[in-house]
């Protein structure tokens, strides 16, 4: 860790980061009592109470200064982001620890302390997993030998996008963004990295539960774990294969043109790009902890198998970061050196992601008890709806709010089997509604999936000048949504 990170997390305890908890703690407990608490929450006893939607107003808050703040006043919003995040993600969390604080919920617990203990546990579980495989990615060097052109491109993102279904999409993206940017050195553009976010950190990770997390929560919760390769497939070829003829096309394009740039600036020719790259890897270490952090997807329902009484503690994400430190003290510093290797990505995605989790109860218990008023009962609706969500809430949770909608008991193995079961088929396209809507959704924003964030700041420190927040989803409404449409309209609807 660099001195100045040091001094910058002194600072966060003892600076305006422990302000902003207290004053957000303060208008929480004075104004969001009294002004906010629904009157129907006196006699909710033990169901959850109404959500007033004045609550979601945080959440929207932090999108919109997520997007607005890089671009109105960019150094200020890198110094102060984590303020903006912890003080919305502590107004939301206070008001639910003090608001929601009748026991009876769940066991002796409130509803608010509930609701407050899953975001924790679901914000744990994804920053050890997201955070892990960068970590343990970082000390892995991956090095491609000749130039880049359209066709090589095209085989290492097609590479990408199966390999995401092994390492997940975090992984894939952290192992291939920086040999993708190295072999582009000279004629890498926004747009190579928009498409990699594309299809190497969303939509190349839906084959497998692996693949991305939320298909994970889905195979804890009881999808069978071949259900996704099953099922999935055709939704998985045809759009990760539109997206690479797509791609090839635009980078054809681009290719001519920094050949007209170069020649009419008097610089000399690029190399010739090859087809296909040879390749070498470096890292012993950080493959086997590659290895151990997948292995740490199944610990929790390996352990639940053999011991179901035993207490449900995130042993697999406690696991998986106790295999970064390992993978992070053992790494050869100059593949570190290498990989550009800094914990800047991290911190930025972990930070800005606790305030996403606290300020995204409100909006996700609204969308729980509110699903069905909504006419979310048939595939269109739950496609549209979970991707909607997905591409500005954290797709995992938004998918798993989404299969509650859908199975509106219990889910556990037996209420999802019954839910597939059905002879009309109706639950298969609901499920692959959700699944698919979530995974590839996911990509329409910065904010969708994990991945997205990190693979933007590694290039922003490469010098790519990435798109801003907007610019980014208009790339995605143009380049990809229509492809999701017409995904739709052939496996959905």
């Amino acid at each position: 860790m660099h001195g100045d990170d040091t001094i910058h997390t002194h600072f966060f305890w003892h600076g305006p980061r422990m302000w902003a908890i207290s004053a957000a703690a303060g208008i929480a407990a004075g104004f969001g009592l009294t002004y906010l608490l629904p009157p129907a929450y006196a006699d909710a006893g033990a169901v959850a109470p109404s959500i007033p939607l004045p609550l979601v107003a945080p959440f929207a808050v932090l999108l919109l200064s997520i997007a607005i703040g890089p671009l109105v006043r960019p150094r200020a919003w890198h110094r102060h982001f984590p303020d903006v995040a912890f003080f919305l993600g502590a107004i939301v969390a206070t008001y639910y620890l003090a608001g929601y604080s009748r026991p009876g919920f769940e066991g002796t617990k409130s509803y608010g302390a509930t609701m407050a203990l899953h975001a924790g546990m679901e914000y744990y579980a994804f920053i050890a997993l997201v955070g892990g495989l960068f970590v343990v990615s970082g000390g892995v060097l991956i090095d491609l030998k000749g130039r880049a052109g359209p066709i090589f491109n095209c085989v290492l993102l097609g590479i990408g996008a199966v390999l995401a279904n092994v390492v997940g999409t975090t992984g894939a993206s952290m192992l291939l963004i920086r040999p993708f940017m190295r072999a582009n050195e000279g004629r890498l553009t926004p747009l190579h990295v928009v498409f990699f976010i594309f299809i190497v950190s969303n939509c190349g990770g839906c084959l497998t539960p692996i693949g991305d997390p939320p298909l994970y929560l889905g195979y804890i919760k009881g999808v069978p774990f071949e259900w996704t390769l099953l099922h999935l497939w055709g939704d998985w070829l045809f759009t990760n294969g539109l997206l690479l003829v797509l791609f090839f096309v635009v980078d054809t394009v681009m290719e001519k043109r920094v050949a007209d740039r170069r020649r009419e600036a008097g610089q000399p020719a690029l190399a010739p790009a090859v087809a296909l790259p040879r390749v070498s890897i470096r890292g012993k270490v950080g493959l086997i902890c590659l290895g151990l952090m997948i292995g740490g997807v199944f610990v929790d329902p390996l352990l639940h198998h053999v011991a179901p009484h035993l207490p449900h503690l995130p042993y697999g994400a406690t696991f998986q970061i106790m295999v970064a430190v390992v993978s992070y003290l053992l790494a050869p510093r100059d593949i570190l050196a290498r990989n550009d290797f800094s914990f800047f990505p991290v911190k930025e995605v972990g930070l800005l992601f606790l305030g996403i989790f606290l300020t995204m109860m409100p909006a996700l218990g609204y969308l729980a008890a509110n699903g069905h008023k909504l006419g979310l009962d048939t595939p269109t609706a739950f496609y549209y709806g979970t991707g909607a969500l997905s591409a500005v809430l954290d797709n995992a949770p938004t998918y798993l709010n989404f299969l509650q909608v859908a199975v509106p008991t219990d889910l556990n193995k037996s209420t999802i089997a019954a839910f597939l079961a059905d002879p009309s088929g109706k639950g298969i396209r609901e499920l692959m509604a959700i699944s698919t809507g979530a995974v590839f959704f996911g990509a329409m924003s910065y904010i969708g999936n994990g991945p997205n964030f990190m693979v933007r700041t590694i290039a922003e420190t490469a010098g790519v000048r990435m798109p801003s927040f907007f610019v980014y989803t208009f790339w995605a409404c143009l380049l990809l949504l229509p492809i999701l449409v017409a995904q739709w309209y052939l496996f959905i609807r």
